[in-house]
């Protein structure tokens, strides 16, 4: 057998797929590739973008003359004659893929390390040990994000979504990952939190019925009645987004993940201790804040309103109040019953009044005062 026969039978020996030993013999800056020697006396050209699938500014940090590489050919070249030979192009990547995909086989669901490459339409790039994953856009975080410019160089925790190397496709989920951690950091929480408890939290959002305070994981909810002692029209002229505020914890629905908060409950009560501050019989200056029809509700302390009934106005007759009071003015008036618990007063104006020598009493129009 000659020399080309021998030659040529050492070449048949490697085909597509195999996996062989390459030892670096040249590195071709100006074409990008790597030239290496193969079993048998053969070369192979490497392409510098078949050594990682992380961008390689300079082949030289990646590689050195003599090193040993493991390739798989995947492409088989035949010159024109005899003489030509067989060249063959390798890749590094194709064998780590390989490896890859079979570790990957059947492990959807499990959650893995990897590297960000860039930003590609549509999502992220990431290197999976020497694969190339992708991370839709909207499974990228639990939120929008607009542009993932800034994302290329992170690394993050990903759940795995499909596994599919005949259409080479590895699909990611980092929003499934952060999901998961918030359910996990929830259910901590409230297990650790119980009713009565005083708690810290961060205004997160305010509604017209109430403020979300976020309690470290988990949001409860201060409606507009457990906001303050007095009535609240907007909760927004009480408390911002962002401002920390305390609470006592009244209700937790473990089945809804509800929490009910209440910061009132945290600050004395202008009622409070009410029967001393303004004992039945009671003279006081109040100022008239508003009126309806059976009657005015007269503040007499910060926060704290008594009703004077439409009787007790004046002992002229009168068919509305509007008649004898206006809002915002001052009157003096006394302390006729108390009801701590429902929070409401009886006051009159009338009482303060001399009697008319010719006052007749009329009890068709002294109604019951209903405090």
């Amino acid at each position: 057998m000659s020399d080309f026969e021998s030659l040529l039978n050492s070449q048949e020996e490697i085909k597509v797929g195999d996996v062989v030993e390459g030892v670096v013999e040249q590195i071709d800056d100006s074409n990008k590739q790597l030239i290496v020697s193969l079993p048998g006396g053969l070369q192979g050209t490497v392409p510098v973008q078949e050594l990682s699938v992380e961008p390689i500014e300079n082949i030289k940090d990646v590689v050195s003359l003599g090193d040993k590489l493991d390739l798989v050919v995947y492409q088989e070249v035949r010159g024109n004659s005899q003489d030509d030979g067989i060249a063959f192009i390798l890749s590094k990547n194709r064998l780590v893929a390989r490896a890859a995909w079979e570790e990957l086989q059947g492990k959807e669901g499990e959650i893995i390390h990897v590297k960000i490459l860039k930003a590609v339409k549509g999502g992220l790039s990431v290197s999976v040990n020497g694969l190339r994953g992708f991370i839709p856009a909207s499974l990228v975080e639990d939120h929008f994000v607009s542009d993932f410019s800034d994302y290329a160089g992170k690394e993050c925790d990903v759940k795995i979504i499909e596994v599919n190397p005949a259409a080479n496709r590895l699909i990611l989920s980092h929003r499934a990952v952060l999901e998961e951690q918030k359910s996990a950091l929830k259910t901590k929480i409230f297990e650790n939190l119980h009713e009565s408890d005083v708690v810290e939290g961060v205004v997160a959002r305010i509604t017209d019925f109430g403020a979300f305070i976020n309690l470290g994981g988990v949001d409860g909810l201060v409606h507009v009645s457990q906001l303050a002692h007095y009535r609240v029209v907007k909760p927004s002229d009480l408390l911002a987004v962002g401002e920390s505020v305390k609470a006592k914890i009244l209700n937790i629905d473990h089945e809804r993940e509800r929490i009910s908060l209440s910061i009132k409950a945290l600050i004395p009560s202008p009622w409070d201790d009410i029967e001393e501050k303004v004992p039945i019989g009671a003279v006081l200056e109040g100022t008239v804040k508003r009126i309806t029809d059976f009657g005015a509700f007269i503040e007499i302390l910060p926060n704290v309103e008594g009703l004077v009934h439409i009787s007790q106005i004046s002992y002229d007759h009168i068919s509305h109040p509007q008649e004898k009071l206006s809002e915002g003015e001052k009157v003096q008036v006394q302390v006729l019953e108390l009801n701590p618990e429902a929070h409401r007063i009886a006051l009159s104006i009338k009482a303060l009044l001399e009697k008319p020598a010719d006052f007749v009493e009329n009890l068709e129009d002294e109604e019951d005062i209903d405090i």
